[in-house]
């Protein structure tokens, strides 16, 4: 008989350590396990992992890969009319619900393992805090039309700073505003008022669009003329440098053949003359006076017009 009561023992002894020393652990999941009350260094992951039996340790399994949601503020199934109701600066009621999204930080695990049973209690506290602050900072009007666009930012930088001194260790990741209504009552008039607001928004848009197009063909059209207006300036300048070299070149030389030969000015103007006359040529007639200086001084000649053949 005592053999068999000590047989028993020893059997449920080992299914007992078997049944509780041996903990199977999900992909996404951390095994945090404290031994005798102790955290111990190591952290399992997925898979099977063997301890010691309840009693001496104890596992927690923490999801660390996935999201956690907590909901805040209005609720359709509140048996309270009065949930979710939050009053602004100028003392008028509205309806706020945000979804607060938040994971838990993995370097410091063990101290969320104290508090898990207790995460979404405080950060949906600390939410409801922060989305309280900033529409009682603000009249009515400006919380209707601003709140969804400003608060999910303003909402996860605050709830994390809320939530630092509980030493939780999650990170909210994302916030979104489901619902910001005023009241039933004063609903659709709001609304006209949010529709007009945002009729003026788009034409404001558009006509600072509109403005902005113009400012930039203007800059392109300035661009366009300076760098023409720079350009032909750079063209006149070196047609100028051109010419005042040339002529540089050709009054050099002239000095130079001038002193052998007094009557070379003569030479330079008939060669000009020549020219011209070419040109007139061309044109259908000569009708000009042609002045030039002689040896024996000033000649004056006139040729009469030729009309030019048909």
């Amino acid at each position: 008989m005592r053999r068999l009561l000590l047989a028993t023992l020893v059997v449920g002894f080992a299914i007992y350590t078997i049944a509780t020393a041996v903990t199977l652990v999900q992909p996404g999941e951390l095994a945090v396990v404290r031994r005798w009350g102790r955290f111990l260094p190591d952290r399992s992951g997925a898979g099977l992992h063997i301890g010691l039996p309840w009693g001496i340790d104890r596992v927690d399994r923490v999801s660390v890969g996935s999201v956690r949601r907590v909901v805040v503020g209005f609720r359709d199934d509140a048996s309270d009319s009065a949930t979710g109701q939050m009053l602004t600066g100028d003392h008028n009621l509205v309806y706020a619900q945000a979804e607060i999204d938040y994971i838990v930080r993995e370097d410091a695990i063990d101290e969320f393992v104290l508090l898990a049973d207790r995460a979404d209690a405080l950060v949906a506290r600390a939410a409801e805090s922060a989305l309280a602050e900033w529409i009682a900072g603000h009249a009515v009007d400006e919380a209707l039309l601003r709140g969804r666009a400003a608060l999910p930012a303003i909402l996860v930088d605050d709830i994390n700073r809320r939530l630092e001194p509980y030493k939780l260790s999650v990170r909210v990741e994302q916030a979104s505003l489901t619902r910001l209504n005023p009241p039933d009552e004063v609903r659709e008039s709001f609304e006209a008022v949010a529709q007009a607001q945002t009729n003026i928004r788009t034409k404001i848009n558009a006509a600072e669009e509109k403005a902005d197009r113009k400012r930039r063909e203007a800059a392109a059209e300035q661009f366009r003329l300076k760098s023409l207006a720079a350009a032909y300036a750079q063209e006149q300048t070196l047609q100028a440098q051109a010419e005042a070299q040339a002529f540089l070149n050709r009054l050099d030389q002239y000095r130079k053949i001038s002193k052998e030969q007094p009557n070379y000015l003569n030479v330079l103007w008939q060669d000009e003359v020549t020219k011209l006359f070419e040109r007139l040529r061309e044109r259908g007639g000569i009708d000009v006076l042609d002045r030039y200086l002689g040896a024996d001084g000033l000649n004056i000649t006139q040729f009469p017009l030729t009309k030019k053949k048909s």
